[in-house]
């Protein structure tokens, strides 16, 4: 029996989606589910859920919840990270809060910026606690990363656990893939596409529906109105700010307008309320996803308290399909973020990188992609500038690397002078204190 443990299973969204990909996978569906979260409460009402769809399949699969993640790690095959280090509350309040007084506005600000540096110096510790009990107590197991900052994340475990087996799984580029179909009213099964580039900051190198280049009609409707349709998954997020990079670099991008909007200068502009108006761009929106979420959440749970069954149908995630790979033996593509080991050669060796992935029994191998066009490696690097000095940081405990990351982001520096950014670093430390390693607190960092 495959045992597949989840740390921080009261994700909800994540743990509901895989467990029922594993749950509808025939050489997984009679596994072990080991669920695992801090929060009791969130805890009891995940495991109501995997249990409804456990019923609803027929399986026989088997769910046993833990607040002891060594418990919940022993003997692991596959081990699923899917957590939120400090919360929604007061974390990622803090995020958004406290930029805002200096005038730096965010969206998301949980990949890049000082929202994404401070999510990283949260995450990585823990990330480096879970490799260690794993290296100890299922040495031969597989991490699939889903917590973001996902490329921060990726590289930090590889710098300190390079014998670890892990990748970083995202949706961004199944995602898009959704949305280009229906912008273009094609089946997304039709569409061939290769990607590769850094997490969130990918780009569609190739896009061809029966051999027939897409860019083209891309680039005819955005031109006459026509394109971006209104989204699919994200009523409120109109995805221009994509399209509008797209017709300026000649390529689109894997990540969401309103990720993509905080990734580079050109759109969140003090003092220029027309960019946002314009490119629809929704400023907190991720503050407003979180509650959104957790209310759908509890709603969901009430439902499952009388034992009704659940829905179960196929998501758009890669695990269950690379785990099926691993453990029949099968070859499958995913899109995996792994270390730079050569891959993309015009990208600094031991960064993450996002490119195609052979997965079987060997594990995640990834494949070379050499064509990418300079002007996107251009891009990429400045991602990879505020990703670096922020893993700098953390192996080396040096604070002052914090600051020189914010220092570098592309949407920060474009907002705030040098000492603006640097009262911001130490406001967001002070605040963070109780989450963050003592290397980094304030009263070690002046």
């Amino acid at each position: 029996m495959t045992k597949i443990t989840f740390i921080g299973a009261g994700s909800t969204i994540f743990m509901q989606n895989i467990v029922g990909d594993a749950l509808l996978t025939p050489a997984l569906a009679n596994s072990q589910f080991a669920l695992m979260d801090i929060d009791s409460e969130r805890l009891a009402e995940t495991e109501a859920v995997a249990r409804a769809m456990i019923r609803s399949t027929g399986t026989g699969a088997t769910v046993a919840t833990y607040t002891d993640r060594r418990a919940a790690l022993d003997g692991a095959d596959f081990v699923i990270t899917a957590f939120q280090v400090g919360g929604y509350e007061p974390c990622t309040v803090t995020d958004f809060e406290i930029p805002k007084q200096y005038g730096l506005r965010q969206t998301i600000a949980d990949t890049l910026g000082v929202g994404g540096i401070m999510r990283g110096l949260r995450t990585v510790p823990v990330l480096w606690d879970v490799a260690h009990d794993m290296m100890q107590l299922c040495p031969n197991a597989t991490l699939l990363q889903y917590v973001n900052p996902m490329a921060i994340n990726t590289w930090a475990l590889a710098e300190r656990f390079p014998g670890l087996k892990h990748v970083g799984l995202c949706h961004s580029v199944q995602n898009t893939v959704e949305e280009l179909a229906h912008d273009l009213d094609l089946r997304k099964e039709d569409i061939r596409y290769k990607v590769a580039g850094v997490n969130h900051v990918a780009f569609f190198l190739k896009l061809e529906h029966q051999n027939r280049d897409l860019y083209p009609a891309l680039r005819r409707g955005y031109a006459s109105g026509q394109i971006p349709k209104p989204p699919l998954l994200m009523p409120r997020c109109p995805n221009k700010v994509r399209y509008e990079v797209m017709d300026h670099l000649g390529y689109f991008c894997t990540e969401s307008s309103e990720h993509l909007a905080e990734y580079v200068p050109w759109f969140i502009k003090n003092g220029r309320q027309d960019l946002i108006e314009q490119f629809s761009i929704p400023l907190d929106e991720y503050p407003t996803r979180c509650v959104e979420q957790v209310a759908n959440w509890k709603e969901q749970a009430k439902t499952l308290t009388d034992g009704r069954d659940i829905e179960v149908v196929r998501s758009h995630e890669f695990a269950a399909d690379l785990m099926n790979a691993i453990v029949m033996d099968t070859p499958y593509t995913a899109y995996g973020n792994l270390p730079n080991t050569g891959q993309i050669p015009q990208l600094p060796l031991g960064a993450a990188v996002e490119t195609p992935c052979l997965v079987d029994s060997n594990g995640v191998q990834p494949s070379g992609v050499t064509d990418i066009p300079p002007q996107l490696i251009a891009l990429m690097r400045t991602q990879i500038n505020v990703q670096e000095l922020t893993v700098r940081a953390l192996v080396d405990q040096n604070p002052e690397y914090v600051y020189h990351a914010a220092m570098m982001d592309p949407h920060t520096a474009a907002e705030l002078d040098l000492r603006q950014i640097r009262n911001l670093v130490s406001d967001l430390l002070t605040a963070h204190a109780d989450w963050l390693p003592d290397w980094c607190r304030p009263a070690r960092a002046a």
